[in-house]
């Protein structure tokens, strides 16, 4: 790759690292803050009560690393894959939510969500931009 297509990549990856990033931090500033709202999805669209508070705190507690950890670019194969993985099954499962798009129009932000995060695992080699899981100009380890 010459230099300037190099650079440019490795700027729209940054990028796109640091936006999807805000999005979960958000989500989960929601899970913190409001505790509740994980449970009322859980039961509104799956017809699961109780087990929506069970898994919004394990996910909660297992997670968390991997969310903090992505915006930084530490351990990309790791945190990325981890973070394509929980919102590959989000999304997956809210199948149904998809049926009836204009009810459930916002549900429909996670499709380019779930691409945005297939091309940064796809290209997490190339993420070198202030990424604490990598050399500035060398590959990842791991």
């Amino acid at each position: 790759m010459t230099n300037d297509l190099e650079r440019r990549l490795a700027v729209s990856l940054l990028l796109l690292r640091l936006s999807l990033g805000l999005v979960m931090m958000v989500w989960a500033f929601d899970k913190i803050l409001n505790p509740g709202h994980g449970a009322a999805v859980f039961e509104s669209f799956y017809g699961l009560s109780g087990i929506g508070e069970i898994a919004d705190s394990h996910d909660r507690h297992r997670s968390s690393t991997a969310r903090r950890s992505f915006p930084a670019g530490a351990a990309r194969t790791w945190t990325y894959g981890a973070v394509l993985l929980m919102h590959g099954v989000t999304t997956l499962v809210s199948w149904s939510a998809y049926l009836q798009p204009l009810k459930n129009i916002l549900f429909f932000a996670a499709w380019p969500m779930l691409a945005g995060l297939i091309a940064l695992f796809l290209l997490r080699h190339e993420d070198r931009i202030a990424s604490l899981g990598g050399r500035a100009g060398g590959r990842e380890s791991g």
